[in-house]
């Protein structure tokens, strides 16, 4: 088959694509890309959901659970290389300013052994929104220098394993976008200071949407300051989310915004290629919706191909607590495979290749 090159492609969607709707500007570009023929993604994985649950007093087995041999090792016969594990700022570091606390951590540590010994990789997410114990993360309550320190205790546990991934922070969405950059960059040069080369994920404010990464939002403009971010080592990629529902949100069981998210995807992956950057989806998904299905498959294969940009993916959610009648689930029911499964792994990553590193 005749391969299209990229430059084509890339003006042809310039420049056809002004003219069409933003449906038919998508559908130009995955009838190109399938002819040019993808490149799976390095990285296809889940987010395990359980750890982020209740608050820093919670009770282990009570109030949150982390993941268990049968759900880790489900997908990771499925096929997936990845799993994005959320887990509370707070819990971990009762204190902020002082040591981590020895419990969780260990419990931290048992996760994710129990992953890698499954052979995935893991994104250690604090999925806090923000904020620490209901304070907002650059106020006097949770300056800056709280969050680098967190990442400085936490990231000389993790420091330079290959298979570890540092996510900074899950969906910040109030934090005026130039104070997030000064958070994000202190807590990089925390990290970096102790001798930890992981590949960081950072995040953008406004929940990190894909299709408002450019757009004046309340809490400022990712696009216009987020390529300010500050790497030592340079090892850092983005994390964006994209949801198809009638907000985006992703609380919704219907996909009528399916379009508009596979646009954004294409909207970030210029955004990538202006900065010389790539990106990670580190939260997506859809019910069992035969329009949210469609959904699905479409986000992923536009991602293989333009894998260039996008290093891959983790599919929101999965857990031994997720609730079965959550829309997104794709956690298996008695042995029964969700619909979302087959949507999103209809190939498996590639491995092993030098452009799926995670160390410098």
């Amino acid at each position: 088959m005749m391969r299209i090159g990229k430059r084509v492609q890339e003006t042809l969607v310039n420049h056809v694509g002004r003219k069409l709707s933003a449906a038919g500007t998508i559908l130009l570009m995955l009838s190109l890309g399938s002819a040019a023929g993808a490149q799976e993604v390095c990285y296809k994985g889940v987010n395990l959901s359980g750890a982020e649950y209740g608050d820093k007093h919670g009770i282990l087995g009570t109030n949150y659970i982390y993941p268990t041999e049968e759900t880790v090792s489900y997908f990771a016969e499925k096929g997936m290389n990845l799993v994005r594990l959320p887990f509370r700022w707070e819990r971990l570091q009762p204190v902020f300013g002082e040591a981590l606390n020895t419990e969780e951590l260990n419990r931290l540590h048992n996760a994710v052994e129990l992953i890698r010994s499954h052979g995935m990789k893991v994104l250690l997410d604090p999925h806090n929104f923000g904020y620490y114990d209901g304070k907002r993360l650059m106020t006097a309550d949770v300056p800056a220098q709280a969050f680098a320190n967190f990442w400085i205790r936490l990231a000389q546990e993790f420091a330079n394993q290959e298979d570890i991934m540092f996510g900074l922070m899950n969906e910040p969405y109030d934090i005026p976008v130039e104070d997030w950059l000064i958070a994000a960059n202190q807590a990089i040069a925390g990290i970096r200071a102790v001798g930890a080369e992981n590949l960081i994920l950072v995040p953008g404010t406004n929940w990190s949407g894909a299709s408002s990464w450019q757009s004046d939002r309340p809490a400022g403009n990712n696009g216009n300051v987020m390529s300010g971010v500050s790497d030592p080592a340079d090892n850092f990629i983005y994390e964006v989310h994209q949801y198809m529902d009638e907000d985006f949100s992703g609380t919704h069981e219907t996909c009528p915004q399916a379009d508009l998210a596979l646009k954004g995807l294409v909207d970030f992956t210029g955004w990538l290629k202006e900065q010389g950057a790539r990106g990670l989806l580190g939260e997506f998904g859809g019910s069992k919706d035969p329009a949210c299905l469609a959904g699905l498959t479409r986000m992923v294969d536009y991602m293989d191909e333009a894998s260039e940009q996008w290093l891959g993916w983790t599919y929101w959610a999965a857990g031994d607590w997720w609730p079965a009648t959550e829309g997104n689930n794709i956690q298996p029911v008695e042995g029964t495979d969700r619909p979302q499964l087959a949507a999103v792994m209809q190939s498996k990553p590639q491995v092993g290749s030098s452009h799926c590193s995670t160390l410098n």
